[in-house]
């Protein structure tokens, strides 16, 4: 039997350190990275699942046509957490199979998810949660009842 020394030991030891390390930055660096389009799905995926819900105002729908050429539907709206008051954006292009926009109005009121420790990272709407309200609510009527005037009530009437 033959044993190596403890120098032999160490040394290959060492050159499988190294060749594990290139390996792995070999792997890290040629991993498919996430598209633009997949993290912000992901933002939103988390905010419908863990956002805190409050009450908001639809401001505006507008079409803006970037350099390129590509035309995105940005969906505005404000809210106020804490009071702050916070108006921002969300980039609704790629949800408008799921939504019309045409029922849409601005001064709608809407509900908003938004992180709780960092409130400017907030939707309106994703793939799996709408904040978004066809029409104003509606309150039923309530029947006049007869109510007394307290200040007209005297001994002999009931």
């Amino acid at each position: 039997m033959n044993f190596l020394t403890r120098n032999a030991w160490e040394t290959a030891a060492g050159v499988t350190l190294i060749a594990g390390l290139a390996v792995g930055a070999v792997f890290y660096l040629r991993r498919k990275r996430p598209t633009e389009e997949e993290l912000e799905r992901a933002r939103r995926k988390m905010l419908a699942l863990t956002g805190r819900v409050i009450d908001g105002m639809l401001l505006d729908i507008r079409e803006i046509t970037l350099e390129d050429g590509r035309s995105l539907t940005m969906l505005e709206y404000s809210y106020r957490s804490s009071g702050v008051d916070y108006e921002c954006s969300q980039d609704i292009t790629t949800l408008l199979n799921e939504i019309d926009t045409g029922e849409m109005r601005a001064g709608f009121p809407c509900s908003v998810r938004y992180q709780p420790g960092n409130p400017q990272n907030s939707i309106v709407t994703s793939e799996t949660w709408s904040g978004l309200r066809s029409s104003l609510p509606v309150y039923p009527l309530t029947a006049a009842s007869k109510h007394r005037d307290i200040g007209q009530l005297r001994p002999d009437r009931g």
